[in-house]
């Protein structure tokens, strides 16, 4: 079939190329669904399940059912009228009863314990990554207070700067004592001024 042309726009037909050939699926649109003979189910909802199911295997609630169901079973087969009886000695369909819940209780247990599995794994990288994350943190930390001491060290602290001051006291004090004992008593250095440098002052 010739390409239609509309003004100077060539119309390919849908699913085919130039060269006649069906063209390849596009990757951008999802595929149509395929139609399947069994039935779809949900793993999660299953797994789900199953757990259910092995957490109540497990309990102590769970065998005492069992041990009561049995005792029933054994003696509804022996005491009652053989008209009665659905299961006589050796107790064959209680045996392949107990077999069969044997036979899905191990795959039941065993899929829980993969989906425990599977949320371990996942919590121990989460703990694995949180435990990064607290060290890098630590570490950051660590090396901000190290500059901040080394920053403080060159700061002068009220500590320091009243030693200091103490010691300027102290030597002008010293220096003070000093004069003093170079030029003698106050009142004695008073009395040796002339009177004339008094008036003076005055």
């Amino acid at each position: 079939m010739a390409p239609e042309r509309d003004g100077t726009r060539e119309r390919v037909p849908v699913g085919a190329t130039a060269a006649g050939r069906p063209r390849t699926p596009r990757l951008d649109q999802p595929r149509p669904p395929r139609r399947r003979l069994l039935p779809e189910w949900d793993p999660d909802a299953f797994g789900r399940l199953s757990e259910r199911i092995a957490r109540f295997i497990g309990t102590g609630r769970f065998l005492a059912w069992m041990t009561v169901v049995i005792i029933l079973w054994v003696l509804w087969n022996v005491s009652m009228p053989k008209s009665l009886r659905f299961d006589e000695y050796p107790f064959i369909f209680l045996t392949l009863a107990l077999s069969l819940q044997a036979s899905y209780a191990a795959p039941l247990i065993l899929l829980a314990q993969n989906r425990q599995d599977d949320r371990d794994r996942v919590n121990l990288e989460q703990d694995r990554k949180q435990n990064e994350r607290s060290i890098a943190d630590t570490e950051y930390l660590t090396r901000e207070i190290a500059a901040l001491r080394i920053g403080l060290g060159e700061v002068a602290t009220r500590d320091w700067i009243r030693s200091e001051l103490q010691d300027v006291v102290k030597e002008l004090e010293g220096r003070h004592n000093g004069h003093k004992d170079h030029h003698g008593s106050f009142p004695a250095m008073r009395a040796e001024r002339p009177p004339g440098r008094d008036a003076e002052d005055r």
